[in-house]
Formats: C-alpha cells, structure tokens, sequence
C-alpha cells in the first residue's frame, strides 16, 4: 500500500479525548478485526473482546468479556450476543462515581444498540453500583497540512473521520437510547463554552437518572462541557 501511495499516510487515534500520531500502513490496515479476513485471531466461543492489533485484554477487560459471555450463554439475547464482540472496556471514577466504558467496533454499534437497553442493564447487575455506557471505536484522521510542505492528497478525509464529527457521534453513543434532537452552546462571561444538549423528551423517564454520568464521561473523553436538557415539543 506504501508503494501505491507513495508514503504512508498518518492517521490519528482517539482516546480520552487525545490524539496521538500513529502510522499505518493504509486504508486497507485500518480496517477493524470483522472486515479483514487474513491474519486476524478472532475471539474463542468463550471470549467477547478483540482488541485492535492483537493486543493481549488487561485483567478488567477480561471481566468485562465473561460477564459477556455469560449473557450469552443464559440469556434470550443469546443469538443477537453470538456474532458480537467489544475491543475494549475501561472502569473510570468520576467523581463519587465509577463508570464502566465498553468499546464496541463501530460496524457492530447497530447489532449492539438493539440489545443495548437489556445489555446495559445486566452487566450493571453484575457490576454493582456502576453505569455501564457503550460507545463504537472511532478513528480521527489528521487534518491535511497548508503552506509549501504540504503533500498532495491522494484521498480526501472523510467528514466523519474529523474531531468535531466523532465527538459529536461519541454523544450520540453515550445518551442511546435517547435521540440528539437539538443543541446550543453558552458562553460565560469568563470564556468558558457550556454545550446545551436537548434530548428527547420520549426517553426522559429512561436516561434522566444518567445525565450527570454522561457530561462526566463526555468531558473525560473529549475535555468539553456538556449539559443535558428534555425539552417540551414543539408541536
């Protein structure tokens, strides 16, 4: 793919609201686990999580992983669990409160927001006293360089590979099964932007007891302030 392009492009991974520089070898390697067929270890029948390049799962991962596969095995969820998998999870303390992050990869974000609700619920049974939140694996691509260094672009990026697109899909992980219908963003008077999210007013009774969970996590994920709202319909 080098060859082909001449140089291997950069792209840039999104963790924590950082990006990092890494270089891959091409589109073709930046494929996730499900859409290569070659050189992949994909999960045993007892295992749920794939981490991206083979990395081996922490201690904590692993627990996620069974808890997984153990709904499989003993729930009605079990046919839509089977062909799923995460490619991470992470435990956060914000606040007084520890939150349990599950990485899904993003073409199986669909299969896992029809079982979500029901997903969610049953591992916060088996991890007490967390909220469980489910958010799809994204890829930022770098923004191309201006000025005389810059190298001829032999594909453009994607609109949904820039920072301010995935953050704004991230949200939309986050609050699922409630919908983004509208936002606004404030600014106090010291400078600091406040984003002003309305929900919808449908899912109140479902997601309201996890605002505060969401703007901790959103902020802790991409550094920016969120505020979440369930405002009355229009019409």
């Amino acid at each position: 793919m080098a060859s082909e392009l001449g140089c291997a492009p950069t792209y840039f991974s999104f963790i924590e609201g950082k990006i990092g520089a890494t270089v891959e070898a091409g589109p073709k390697d930046f494929q996730l686990p499900e859409t290569r067929n070659k050189g992949i270890a994909m999960p045993e029948a007892a295992s749920k999580i794939v981490k991206p390049g083979g990395k081996a799962p922490d201690e904590f991962e692993k627990q996620v992983s069974n808890a997984i596969a153990d709904l499989e095995a003993s729930q009605d969820i079990k046919a839509q669990l089977r062909e799923l998998y995460i490619v991470g999870a992470k435990e956060v303390e914000l606040g007084n409160k520890k939150v349990i992050i599950v990485y899904v990869p993003f073409p199986q974000l669909r299969q896992f927001q029809k079982i979500q609700p029901r997903l969610v619920r049953e591992l916060e049974k088996k991890f007490s006293g967390r909220h469980v939140v489910v958010i799809a694996r994204r890829r930022i691509l770098a923004k191309p360089k201006r000025g005389k260094n810059r190298k001829p672009e032999k594909q453009k990026r994607p609109r949904s590979r820039t920072l301010t697109a995935v953050h704004d899909a991230m949200l939309g992980d986050l609050v699922y099964p409630a919908e983004v219908v509208g936002r606004r963003i404030r600014v106090k008077l010291d400078g600091k932007r406040i984003i002003k999210v309305h929900l919808d007013k449908n899912q109140q009774t479902n997601v309201e007891h996890k605002v505060d969970t969401f703007s901790a996590v959103y902020k802790h994920l991409t550094g920016k302030e969120v505020a979440f709202e369930f405002p009355e319909p229009l019409f």
